[in-house]
């Protein structure tokens, strides 16, 4: 029997979801996660890790410890904790940081669970400080204060909780707090996969889509995702939509390279605002440092949707570094443009900068701020 499922918004409400896929095109597409820690390809260490916990938790009878999944978005911290709720027959809710406005969202969630429900929250550092703090004997002791009432007549009543696992998943482990982080007893961090094992996850997704797929256009897809399990899945839809439009059907390497050059994403994974982030970067700076605000203003984003979304695989793959002064493109970011490098683009460690990022003002050849 699948493990209950909702999903929790403010003030307690839910939405029952259910794991299992049903007929059609829309089963298909729910059914791609795995439901197990077999099924789940990748994150080998932190498999036996979490399968050494959840096997000790089952033996004792007993729910699992509170668990903290941390690392870039894609890389399955969601699929984990229904993993985790699976393995262990229990009951799965799940909500975020931002929609825990109140600490009475929290505490109507809180008590509405069942014993060994595993509860997850998604974003978890984005959690308000009045509700994190409601959390914490909630975590520890299980048991919650409630206040009741206002001014010389409230007074404080303590419930007692089933005794719950909480999972939460953050994709910036620094902006967790330390009390709340030293609260879990499992702390976990997801890495960017390898490209075999990405191959092994489109094949897999193919064959629940019911797409023919090649071992070669399986390679092509896994190598342009970046090393992230969501964005190989994406790619593989798009695929699949042009094979059955405009092709034979069949996922070929011939296809798939076509068929992701339609849809933007070059050799290397990079879309169009990412090419776009490195011609600036390039050509409309000429290979000085820019700030961050510059950046995003440049392609109309916000400076944290740049630093969050964009860069951490231009950094990664060599393409931008991050200098005091700004963002500067790498001779792989030209390479990679067919452009040449500028015989005056002047070393990272010397010479002028646009913007000083220490202090937001721009400076001249010799290092004199501009009035």
């Amino acid at each position: 029997m699948s493990p209950r499922q909702e999903t929790l918004g403010p003030e307690g409400s839910t939405r029952a979801m259910d794991p299992v896929a049903h007929d059609g095109e829309w089963g298909m597409e729910a059914g791609l996660r795995p439901k197990s820690l077999a099924d789940f390809v990748g994150q080998e260490e932190l498999k036996e890790r979490l399968a050494i916990v959840l096997e000790a938790a089952k033996r004792r009878g007993q729910p699992i410890d509170h668990i903290l999944f941390a690392g870039p978005p894609g890389l399955g911290k969601t699929t984990l904790a229904g993993i985790v709720a699976a393995e262990m027959g229990a009951g799965f809710r799940i909500t975020s940081g931002p929609a825990l406005v109140r600490t009475g969202d929290i505490a109507a969630i809180l008590t509405d669970l069942q014993p060994g429900d595993v509860l997850f929250i998604d974003e978890i550092h984005r959690l308000g400080r009045a509700v994190e703090e409601v959390l914490y004997p909630a975590m520890e002791d299980f048991e919650i204060d409630i206040v009741i009432g206002k001014g010389p007549t409230a007074r404080s009543l303590r419930l007692e909780l089933p005794r719950f696992t909480l999972v939460g998943a953050t994709t910036r482990t620094g902006l967790v707090t330390g009390p709340l982080r030293d609260r879990f007893g499992v702390v976990a961090r997801l890495d960017h996969y390898e490209p075999a094992e990405l191959v092994a996850i489109v094949e897999r997704s193919a064959r629940l889509l019911g797409l023919e797929l090649t071992k070669e256009g399986a390679g092509e897809i896994a190598g342009r995702s970046r090393g992230t399990p969501r964005l190989a899945i994406r790619l593989l839809r798009r695929v699949r939509d042009y094979v059955e439009v405009r092709g034979s059907g069949v996922a070929t390497l011939e296809a798939a390279r076509e068929g992701l050059h339609r849809f933007g994403v070059d050799e290397i994974g990079l879309d169009h605002i990412d090419r776009t982030l490195l011609e600036i970067l390039c050509v409309r700076f000429g290979g000085r440092p820019v700030g961050l605000s510059t950046l995003a203003i440049s392609i109309g984003e916000e400076p944290e949707t740049v630093e969050d979304v964009y860069e951490p695989f231009l950094l990664t793959a060599g393409l931008m570094e991050r200098t005091p002064r700004g963002r500067v493109a790498t001779g792989a970011a030209y390479a990679h443009l067919g452009l040449d490098v500028p015989v005056a683009l002047v070393p990272p460690d010397r010479g002028p900068s646009l913007f000083d990022e220490a202090d937001g003002g721009e400076t001249e050849a010799g290092g004199q701020r501009l009035r």
